[in-house]
């Protein structure tokens, strides 16, 4: 990449990482907040069930905002609104402000990052569009490690407080450098809201995305919030697709999906965004429950797949560029469930060594799975059509990573509810044998992979008629 994108990409990871790390860096906290603001678990739980739905409300919106406003206009005022809402958060007096200002942050951070893909995809091109996502996949992939580590970090040594106010002078930075890097786009066109179709998708997503979440709670796809959820919102989302598929101009361009290369790449995102963060959920809490590790060293031990995806990510980033994604997913498709069918054999006294190590190889396989299959989304597309495209490649993440932590959820309650013996030795092996069981289930998940990856281009994207 020249000099250029490669100020350009800073700026993007620098403001994306931050709304990344939201999503998990309170999850350590939870206990902290319910304790310092006297309430209630249920309760406090809100405050990351409602900043993840108010990603998931804005997200459909991205397309339509940078077509409306440009790129730039829209990443800034979203960074924007994230300090805001961060500031708030830092500052809040009951449980009830601070879920209120959660949301106004998620209103803000749930764009930050798909504007971010697109504006660094337009001025990319199809020819170096493998390098660019592995910048962007960075904080995609470290940001649920480092999340947790962070946030522990501050919670041992400062106030919960700082969690939140930590974002105010990276985000400052962000948006100066954004002001002089950020590249003045076009004029602002006319681009009508398609309000029926914000109606029926932003909705139906944070629907669907409040039931998946709720699984975990209630352990059973039975409750009745969470039945509500799965149906209200698959209902709306079925509605808006027989909405968008009548004409021009809606919200998502679903016949987006017509391009092969785009179909084989969403579906290869959204089976590997189950694996990826149902696996994710799983991981640390084989670390807490069954050895005993405070969420700082969970997050600690997850350390070697967010090296193993760092140095995999550049190499495969030039390698798609040069040989086409189809020719690199699949293998790492392979590593990753190398990686994943170690922890199928998990006991109460597995070598932490050779767990690392078998991070260390998952990490590989995410980082020669995630983004280049991501940059195949965009490489045939035309420069208008990638807007639109970003979001609906990042509703598709979303949505599959809530059904993979909804997956994995009850599968693992299912298991630990039948299998927990009287002694304390007997039930760390009896803990152990229902992590194991659970991650054939992400083994079986992550392998469904294989079948979009081989339908991806197994050639170089073409020239770039507009390198942007």
């Amino acid at each position: 990449m020249d000099r250029g994108l490669w100020r350009l990409a800073s700026v993007v990871v620098l403001g994306t990482i931050m709304s990344i790390l939201d999503t998990t860096i309170v999850n350590v906290a939870i206990e902290t907040l319910a304790r310092d603001l006297d309430a209630s678990l249920t309760s406090i739980q809100w405050v990351s069930t409602g900043y993840l739905l108010a990603l998931a409300t804005v997200i459909p919106l991205t397309g339509w905002a940078m077509e409306r406003f440009s790129g730039r206009r829209v990443w800034m005022v979203s960074v924007s609104l994230f300090l805001l809402g961060s500031g708030l958060c830092g500052l809040a007096w009951s449980v009830e402000s601070l879920i209120v200002f959660r949301v106004l942050q998620g209103f803000g951070g749930g764009m930050i990052m798909p504007v971010g893909q697109a504006i660094l995809a337009q001025a990319a091109g199809p020819q170096r569009m493998g390098r660019v996502m592995s910048v962007i996949g960075v904080p995609t992939l470290l940001g649920p490690i480092l999340g947790p580590v962070i946030g522990g970090l501050i919670v041992d040594h400062f106030s919960w407080r700082w969690i939140f106010f930590v974002n105010l002078p990276v985000g400052a930075i962000a948006l100066a450098l954004a002001y002089r890097i950020l590249p003045r786009a076009e004029r602002a066109g006319n681009s009508r809201l398609d309000v029926r179709g914000m109606l029926l998708l932003s909705p139906g997503l944070a629907l669907l995305i409040f039931g998946l979440s709720e699984v975990g709670t209630a352990g059973t796809v039975l409750d009745p919030r969470v039945l509500i959820g799965i149906l209200g919102g698959a209902a709306l989302l079925v509605a808006f697709a027989f909405w968008s598929l009548r004409g021009r101009g809606t919200l998502v361009d679903l016949t987006l999906f017509k391009d092969r290369a785009f179909a084989a790449a969403s579906g290869t995102t959204f089976i590997f965004g189950v694996s990826l963060f149902g696996a994710m959920l799983i991981l640390p809490l084989y670390y807490q429950v069954v050895r005993e590790e405070s969420a700082l060293s969970a997050g600690l031990l997850l350390a070697p797949q967010g090296i193993g995806a760092a140095i995999a990510m550049p190499i495969a980033g030039r390698l798609t560029d040069k040989l086409g994604a189809g020719r690199i997913v699949p293998f790492g498709v392979l590593i990753a469930l190398a990686g994943t069918l170690v922890f199928t054999q998990l006991s109460a006294s597995t070598s932490l060594v050779v767990l690392a190590g078998a991070l260390f190889v998952r990490g590989i396989g995410l980082g020669m799975t995630m983004m280049p299959s991501m940059a195949a989304a965009y490489q045939t597309l035309s420069r208008a059509a990638v807007p639109r495209a970003t979001s609906l490649i990042n509703i598709i993440r979303t949505v599959g990573g809530s059904v993979g932590v909804a997956v994995l959820t009850v599968v693992l309650e299912r298991q630990l509810g039948g299998e927990l013996p009287r002694s304390s030795t007997e039930t760390a092996g009896a803990l152990a044998d229902a992590f194991a069981h659970t991650f054939w289930w992400a083994v079986g998940l992550t392998a469904l992979a294989l079948i979009p990856a081989w339908f991806l281009p197994r050639h170089p994207p073409p020239p770039a008629a507009e390198p942007g």
